[in-house]
């Protein structure tokens, strides 16, 4: 999918030329698999956008363990600079698990755009909104589901999510080890 479409997925009512000139503020780039998109605690300045690959948030524990926040599969926006930094410095880190055609933008270029246009701030809005109820979902599945219901939510919101990412991390992202999630999805 090419930008645009990913952004009118998002609004389908931004006019045509705000969207021209929106599109145009992107850099648009090939990156290979493994590549670190961000690396929790440097700095970092960049929304992101991937239009063909896989990612995934990760934040790393004090004692050098990886849990995976959050899987981005194309097109997707990733969560917005605002919502995965403190200080310009980056709370998670953001790992291609394939190659990668991605879309960046300087987070604080996107401000200036949108103190210029309403239409792009509704847009940025929506997708704010968006990951502020994708994140508040996974908080209330890791509350209130036991493992086998975690793993359900899991396959009903992420569908193809299973075999694109790695086991590993679904287990994290479900806060179950591997051996637990293996018996879940034997038993399932």
């Amino acid at each position: 999918m090419d930008l645009a479409g990913l952004i009118r997925i998002i609004d389908p009512t931004l006019s045509t030329p705000t969207l021209a000139e929106f599109e145009k503020a992107w850099k648009v780039s090939w990156v290979p698999k493994g590549k670190i998109l961000a690396r929790q605690g440097d700095p970092v300045s960049s929304e992101l956008v991937i239009l063909d690959g896989r990612a995934i948030s990760q934040i790393t524990d004090y004692d050098g363990r990886n849990v995976c926040v959050g899987f981005h599969s194309s097109p997707c926006i990733i969560t917005p600079h605002v919502a995965r930094t403190r200080e310009m410095t980056s709370l998670v880190s953001l790992e291609l698990t394939t190659d990668a055609t991605i879309a960046e933008l300087d987070a604080a270029a996107l401000v200036a755009v949108m103190l210029k246009s309403d239409e792009v701030r509704d847009w940025a809005n929506a997708v704010l909104r968006e990951e502020l109820a994708r994140k508040t979902d996974r908080e209330w599945c890791l509350a209130a589901l036991r493992g086998a219901e975690r793993l359900t939510w899991f396959r009903d919101r992420y569908p193809d999510h299973e075999s694109q990412f790695s086991h590993g991390c679904i287990a994290s992202f479900l806060g179950m080890t591997p051996v637990t999630l293996s018996r879940l999805r034997r038993t399932a």
